[in-house]
């Protein structure tokens, strides 16, 4: 799945620390943030962000230069750290001007385009821009991309294509089981779809506010327009008032206008 010429076995895997507080996960909307770390050192971030956030390019990049920095003890020399490689599987579309569903983000020489600095290295994956079904899928990629999009909701007939044709996937799916999860990982799990459910029903309410709003200005406009047919007509102020619900400064500032 990725275009980087040095993966090794992974022989390392582990939640990253501010996904240990259920809350603080939910908070950032991220579902899960994994740390992995191969045979050579290479240490790998792996974040699945469900929900758009400002800057999540440059955060990218500041998780993975803290992931970098932070390897060296003290007295060790520069030329021990090893590559840190940040894998974004997004929800959304992060990046709205390319079609392709990964992109590979490299250090390059901008002249020659020479990759002189090799030990930072992005992979966006947008899942948005996936659309293949089931009997569509070719490459690693394409399985993968099914699995994190359609993975609830997958029958049992593509079920068995796919373990059929990517082993690999058929763990994916155990994983995916809560039966096997831990309390702290089920915990999470929890936290997260009530921030989402609260994030959609307050993105519903404000809906409904401004519709109200709306109405309500449509028919204080109405009522404005009714006063003024009233005050032509010489009705009495307090009589305007009654039939529109105006005050009576309202109907004064009308007299004025």
């Amino acid at each position: 799945m990725l275009d980087h010429t040095h993966i090794g076995q992974i022989v390392e895997v582990h939640f990253l620390e501010r996904v240990h507080d259920p809350d603080i996960a939910a908070k950032k909307q991220s579902l899960v943030d994994v740390g992995c770390r191969d045979q050579a050192g290479r240490e790998y971030i792996i974040e699945m962000q469900v929900a758009k956030q400002p800057g999540f390019e440059k955060r990218a990049q500041y998780y993975a230069a803290h992931a970098y920095s932070r390897q060296l003890l003290p007295g060790e020399e520069y030329d021990q750290l090893k590559e840190v490689i940040f894998i974004a599987i997004t929800d959304y579309v992060v990046f709205p001007e390319k079609s392709a569903i990964k992109s590979d983000h490299l250090i390059l020489d901008k002249e020659t385009r020479d990759h002189d600095l090799k030990d930072l290295y992005f992979t966006f994956i947008e899942l948005p821009k996936f659309s293949k079904s089931s009997s569509e899928l070719d490459t690693g990629l394409d399985y993968w991309c099914y699995y994190l999009k359609h993975a609830p909701e997958t029958k049992p007939a593509d079920y068995d294509r796919l373990i059929a044709n990517s082993p690999i996937i058929k763990r994916a799916y155990e994983a995916l089981d809560q039966y096997y999860w831990s309390e702290a990982e089920l915990n999470t799990y929890e936290q997260w779809v009530k921030a989402e459910r609260d994030s959609k029903g307050i993105e519903r309410q404000k809906l409904l506010d401004a519709e109200a709003r709306g109405m309500e200005k449509g028919i204080e406009k109405r009522n404005v327009e009714i006063a003024k047919s009233m005050l032509k007509k010489g009705l009495d102020v307090a009589l305007i008032c009654e039939m529109t619900g105006l005050r009576e400064e309202q109907i004064k500032q009308l007299q004025q206008s």
